[in-house]
């Protein structure tokens, strides 16, 4: 199973749910963190995928310049 960066955020927005509908306080804060953890790791994910796009755009990019360069001769 591919994890994708909805997977995570749905996982801190079901945190938040719960947070709100406790009346313990001990329970919310630990929502809040963990719906904070959730946040945090679908941003470092959205960054690698976005890391990793760049990166294979830059190899394509150098593959398409070798290319032609070796048809021009």
């Amino acid at each position: 199973m591919s994890i994708n960066s909805d997977y995570y955020l749905a996982r801190a927005a079901e945190c938040a749910v719960e947070a709100q509908q406790t009346r313990l306080a001990n329970v919310r804060e630990r929502c809040l963190r963990s719906e904070a953890a959730w946040r945090a790791m679908a941003a470092r994910l959205a960054s690698s995928e976005a890391k990793r796009q760049t990166s294979a755009e830059e190899k394509n990019a150098q593959v398409m310049t070798v290319r032609r360069s070796s048809d021009r001769r």
